[in-house]
């Protein structure tokens, strides 16, 4: 039929697609798919082609419907094979990935409850915005649940697709017995057009009483994946135009319309940006949320009652169980149940079934990779592109299905076979002369499918807009215009052919050629122009080339020049900080307000680490307080207190004499109030320090662990501690009273040396690392019968440092590998690995988490100190790299919650260092006690220009 509408247009004289366009009131693109023979075109199309070129419209229409009678006899053997699957011709009581239809109504239970609101809210305010996840039954309830409940009322469903208007102009069309394309224009003109044309259709058929029966007067449009307006149409004016006839025909005062809008939760944002829909959307959405315990119940016997069948108990609460409280399970569920019904034993479906067929996720996944066996090398690589084809990838929002046209396909024999078996497996949906996944669920449940999305990304995006513009080509008849050129026909070169269907490289091809002619047309250009052009121009040209080259060079130089200058001027602040931190500060303020950039930002902090004036804290071993207001520091035997509430200038509060015997950690509880240790010869000691001016032991006691006590935590309530050894064991102690500390429990597992432990803020577990390259999570609301809830792996060498957010759902470690790790601990005893932060060149000493959790910093032998935003803790973003002129750094402690921490070098010094530049830009001139001279200005930043970061000081003005 095809071809001979191709000779009736050659009898015709040829007349372009445009022409005939203009003749039929059809796009170019319906019209030339009509003589594409890809598909059948509807009736109406045919004879408006037939008609644009002279035909004989009645001789044509005998003609299509013999080709529309072939097309149906054909399509039947795979029709009742595709409805029989399981052999022995009894319908499934379960959709599987499809949605509920209007003829499943007599299956779907479950959502009575919600059927009978959105009914009311329908006949109430007649427009309904459905929002509910992916997989939350949006779709079903509708179809089969309000559509059923309006009986009466004629129903208009359709999805928007890549064009909204066009869509919904072909349903009314075919309602009104009219030519679409004057329709969509219309409806592209003004929003009122969508009303006037439901009343006219009302108002043709016949055989409606609208006193009798209101309900048959109107009609219910329902359109469905209304998220599809915001993913694959990419005309705004159109997607506008849309919703406003959608919102105009419900609200208008004689409105004969019902809309009811089905959209993913995640596009509600996307929605607040259409003006027609955001005036009305507070009133008009409603959420679609899990399903309730009883309602799971219901939808899973009940539609196994209603085909005679019996579920078993077990399998019902196992049901229940994993589908209760979690959103997108439906299309999960129905699946394992129409698969356990397919193992079905007698008349009832058993848990064993449900087993067999993987479980809650593992049926969607077991059929999908079944399928995905069962085909050939060459087929799997055809699956792949299929599947991939049929996924629109989101922009800030989850990948959703694509509705593809079958035309879109390659018609090779493998597509084919492909297409088949994902059918049968009903992992795929066939509408007529489109294709499209199930259900969405596939995308987040196939595991397969996720990693050739995660790929290539940009690659997949190259590729569809690559068959767009392909289609485009086609329909308007292979223009040379609307080939690609450039960089666009050079960025798809790199895709692969074999991914391409015979459309797209026939599209490639000819774009290939035509930039080869392109090219060629040029040089002939090029070279008469050369024959034109003088000497004396051609002279001219470079002279002036040469000029502004020369121009550009000298700025680039310069350029160049100033920025090795600052950047070595901030290296050397560096340096000098610890002999004149008045000059260093200077000198890194302005480097950093000539050159803004990470390295002259990294060597302001480092510039402004405070190392005390005067008295200052030394030792091997801190501890501070909550508040950071206190600090203990452990020298050998001897422990000072000190008021830190001035990092600046420390005030020693008193000290505890040494007896001789070293002390190996120490931590204060949260109130401050007492000091809790360990000392090189296995004991524990409690400090009454509530007056750090007179400090008392009030108990020392033997731990029982036979090798050194590396380490000391004590929870958060103060009434238990725990201690840690390199005999491989920790042990927990009650501190309720620190004049008595009881022995609670001795806790092994680890298979090397214990070093750092670490409680939660809650107190409820207790972290443990170990030479052995483990973290042990420890249960420890029992004492007496702690349990091990998790066992963390990841990292290649000695664990030694541990440290817990504030809410106690994320653990940061540090380790001899070199690296600092992020923990997720928010659903133990699962967990999950976070981030990973590097950058040092040695052993990583000690980690902490400041700021509300959401810095951390991480020290090491390398002498770094290093700052990472951890806000996204998978993905941690450096914030500052810090370097310490006192050589090795072992430990490093918060000083309250402003993100200031205290750092411990290997020579016993100590030093505060800000992670916020905020407040080290706002406090730095408050460091110099005179400001910088022309002359220090010119040895460090030679040839620029003098501006001092702190004018105007003089010895006088140094801070108190």
């Amino acid at each position: 039929m095809a071809a001979r509408l191709r000779e009736l247009r050659q009898r015709a004289g040829s007349p372009t697609y445009r022409q005939l366009a203009q003749r039929a009131h059809y796009s170019i693109a319906a019209l030339s798919s009509a003589a594409g023979g890809r598909q059948l075109p509807t009736l109406a199309v045919t004879l408006a082609y037939v008609r644009s070129c002279g035909g004989d419209e009645g001789e044509w229409e005998a003609i299509w419907r013999r080709t529309a009678a072939a097309c149906a006899a054909a399509s039947a053997p795979a029709a009742a094979a595709a409805e029989d699957r399981h052999g022995d011709g009894a319908r499934p009581p379960y959709a599987g990935l499809a949605a509920f239809g209007r003829s499943d109504a007599d299956f779907f239970f479950g959502r009575e409850k919600l059927t009978g609101t959105l009914v009311e809210h329908l006949k109430e305010k007649r427009l309904l915005v459905l929002f509910g996840a992916s997989g939350s039954g949006k779709s079903s309830v509708l179809n089969a649940g309000v559509l059923s409940a309006f009986s009466g009322v004629s129903p208009l469903v359709f999805t928007p697709g890549p064009h909204p208007l066009e869509e919904c102009a072909l349903r009314l069309a075919a309602r009104a017995g009219v030519a679409p394309g004057p329709v969509r224009g219309e409806l592209a003109a003004e929003p009122r057009a969508l009303h006037r044309m439901v009343r006219q259709i009302l108002a043709g058929r016949p055989g409606t009483d609208a006193a009798t029966d209101p309900e048959a007067d109107e009609l219910l449009v329902v359109v469905d994946q209304f998220e599809e307006v915001f993913t694959v149409c990419r005309d705004a004016r159109e997607r506008e135009r849309f919703v406003a006839s959608l919102v105009h025909a419900a609200q208008a005062p004689d409105s004969r319309t019902r809309v009811a809008i089905a959209a993913r939760s995640d596009f509600y944002t996307h929605c607040t940006r259409l003006p027609a829909l955001v005036d009305v959307l507070a009133h008009a959405h409603h959420p679609v949320g899990p399903m309730t315990s009883e309602e799971l119940r219901a939808a899973i016997v009940r539609p196994a009652a209603r085909a005679r069948l019996t579920v078993e108990s077990a399998l019902l609460t196992t049901l229940t169980a994993d589908a209760h409280g979690r959103p997108g399970a439906l299309p999960l569920l129905s699946h394992a149940l129409l698969e356990t019904w397919s193992r079905r034993r007698g008349n009832a479906l058993t848990l064993a079934g449900y087993r067999a067929a993987g479980g809650f996720e593992g049926a969607l996944t077991q059929t999908a990779e079944a399928f995905h066996r069962a085909l050939s090398d060459d087929r799997q690589q055809a699956a792949r592109r299929l599947f991939l084809r049929l996924v629109a990838l989101g922009e800030g929002t989850e990948d959703t299905k694509r509705r593809v046209p079958r035309q879109e396909l390659d018609d090779g024999p493998d597509t084919a076979y492909v297409l088949e078996q994902a059918t049968r497996a009903r992992l795929l949906t066939v509408d007529g002369d489109h294709v499209e996944i199930a259900h969405e669920a596939l995308i987040r449940c196939w595991t397969r499918l996720g990693d050739w999305l995660d790929q290539d990304r940009d690659q997949e995006r190259l590729h569809r807009a690559l068959t767009e513009a392909t289609t485009a080509w086609e329909s308007l008849d292979h223009d040379p215009d609307s080939l690609y050129r450039g960089v666009r026909l050079a960025a798809v070169k790199d895709l692969p052919r074999q991914a391409l269907t015979a459309r797209e490289r026939a599209f490639l091809d000819a774009g290939e050629s035509a930039a080869a002619e392109q090219q060629r047309r040029g040089r002939r250009r090029l070279r008469r122009l050369r024959r034109l052009v003088g000497a004396l121009v051609v002279l001219l040209v470079c002279a002036v080339a040469a000029a502004g080259f020369a121009v550009r060079a000298q700025h680039t130089v310069t350029r160049q020049r100033n920025e090795a200058v600052v950047l070595r001027a901030a290296d050397e602040s560096v340096r000098l900080s610890p002999r004149d931190p008045s000059l260093a500060a200077q000198i890194a303020l302005a480097a950093y307000h000539l050159a803004p950039q990470q390295r002259t930002r990294d060597a302001l902090l480092s510039a402004l680490s405070v190392a005390p004036a005067g008295p200052r804290p030394v030792g091997h071993t801190p501890a501070v307080t909550a508040d950071g207001r206190t600090l203990a520091m452990a020298d050998g035997s001897r422990i000072d207190l000190w008021n830190m509430a001035d990092p600046r200038r420390p005030r020693r509060l008193g000290t505890i004499g040494g007896d001789g015997v070293g002390l190996n950690f120490i931590e204060f509880t949260q109130r401050g109030t007492t000091l809790i240790g360990a000392d090189t010869e296995r004991r524990l000691r409690l400090w009454d320090v509530a007056d750090p001016r007179h400090p008392r032991l009030v108990a020392q006691r033997p731990t029982g662990h036979s090798e050194a006590v590396y380490s000391v935590a004590v929870r958060r309530d103060g009434r238990m501690a725990a201690t840690a050894s390199y005999d491989d064991t920790v042990r927990l102690w009650d501190t309720t009273e620190p004049a008595h500390p009881r022995a609670l429990a001795v806790l092994p597992g680890h298979a090397a040396n214990v070093k750092p432990v670490a409680f939660s803020p809650d107190g409820r577990t207790l972290a443990s690392g170990s030479d052995d390259r483990t973290i042990r999570i420890w249960d420890v609301t029992r004492p007496h019968h702690v349990t091990t809830v998790a066992v963390l792996r990841g990292h290649r060498h000695f664990v030694d440092a541990l440290a817990y957010s504030p809410d106690g759902r994320t653990l940061l470690s540090g380790s001899d590998d070199r690296t600092g790790r992020l923990w997720d601990l928010g659903r133990l005893p699962r967990y999950r690995r976070l981030g990973v932060l590097g950058r040092h060149a040695d052993i990583v000493a000690n980690v902490a988490l400041v700021t509300h959790g959401r810095v951390a910093v991480t020290v090491g032998v390398d002498g770094a100190v290093n700052a990472w935003d951890v806000t996204d803790a998978a993905h941690p973003d450096p914030l500052a790299f810090l370097t310490n002129p006192g050589g090795s750094v072992k430990e490093v402690r918060p000083l309250g919650t402003d993100g200031t921490v205290l750092t411990v070098t290997a020579h016993r010094l100590v030093q505060v260092w800000y992670t916020d530049i905020r407040r080290a830009l706002a406090e730095a001139c408050d460091r110099v006690r005179a400001t910088i001279s022309r002359a220090q200005w010119t040895r460090h930043f030679p040839r620029l220009g003098y501006a001092p970061p702190c004018p105007r000081r003089t010895g006088n003005d140094a801070p108190k």
